[in-house]
């Protein structure tokens, strides 16, 4: 994806023992890479010191990253990208995940992980955030659940 631009790479959602709940791939890459890169963004977002800022150098991008109870919200960025605008995107996915699930913890993201990746969908589209207001994306989401019933 030469050229293209700032995008988002991948979203992660592990476990502070570093166990994957949620990862979402806009860039295409096999599953030992996959398995690589959820090891070394662990590695590197919970062994780093709280004072230090919620962005790391990886690679030749970037990660964005905040801790929430056990859980880390990372997303892998191209170095360009505007740090805060994204950290403000975790939490409003965070928001978001708390209204749709009344108080979101680690089950909810394991037992309805098809609800996770719906919320993903509605906020993120090939690796660029679509929707920043979560009042829109709240009522997408009902409408959604509307159709299954």
């Amino acid at each position: 994806a030469g050229g293209f631009g700032r995008m988002i790479r991948f979203l992660l959602l592990q476990n502070r023992q570093g166990k994957t709940r949620t990862a979402k791939y806009y860039v295409p890459m096999d599953d030992d890479e996959k398995h690589q890169l959820e090891f070394e963004v662990h590695r590197l977002v919970v062994n780093r010191d709280p004072k230090f800022t919620n962005f790391a150098e990886f690679r030749t991008h970037k990660i964005i990253y905040r801790r929430y109870a056990g859980l880390f919200f990372s997303l892998c960025v191209d170095v360009n990208d505007n740090e805060l605008a994204l950290l403000e995107a975790i939490h409003l996915f965070v928001e978001v995940l708390d209204h749709y699930f009344s108080n979101v913890c680690e089950l909810d993201l394991v037992f309805n992980f098809h609800k996770v990746y719906q919320v993903i969908d509605e906020f993120i589209l090939a690796g660029e955030i679509q929707e920043t207001s979560k009042k829109q994306i709240m009522e997408r989401l009902y409408e959604l659940e509307k159709i299954k019933d």
